[in-house]
């Protein structure tokens, strides 16, 4: 596979803490900013976005800091599921980097190594670089 198909990477599971949100552009654009406005500072802090291929949901995900409640930030405890991955970095400013994303992701799910069964992974590594994570066997 060349690089523009992905480099397969080894994830662990990780927590988050989440929202959900339905898998349309407006639906999710409100999600992460409620999201932000609930965690407040954004430094240090890992964002995850996952969309789930079977429900058509997204998920609006934060790694939690020390002992952070769930509950009373108004979000769910969640994990995202570890395995293989194949990765494409994006580099942009936002937010015209955010339109490089769908049709990434459209690229990777044509891979014959495709899973279907978990869902795909945006890491918001800074504010100008996205990795997309697509699940692979």
């Amino acid at each position: 596979m060349s690089s523009a198909d992905g480099t397969i990477v080894e994830r662990p599971d990780i927590a988050v803490l989440f929202a959900r949100a339905s898998d349309d552009q407006e639906s999710i654009t409100r999600a992460w900013a409620d999201l932000e406005a609930r965690v407040g500072s954004l430094r240090s802090r890992r964002f995850y976005g996952i969309l789930d291929p079977t429900t058509h949901e997204y998920w609006v995900c934060v790694e939690p800091l020390g002992d952070e409640d769930a509950r009373s930030l108004g979000l769910e405890l969640g994990t995202l599921p570890g395995g293989r991955y194949a990765r494409i970095r994006l580099t942009g400013e936002p937010p015209g980097v955010y339109a490089q994303i769908a049709p990434t992701f459209e690229r990777l799910v044509r891979r014959a190594d495709h899973d279907p069964t978990r869902p795909e992974i945006e890491f918001y590594r800074r504010h100008d670089i996205i990795e997309l994570l697509s699940p692979v066997r």
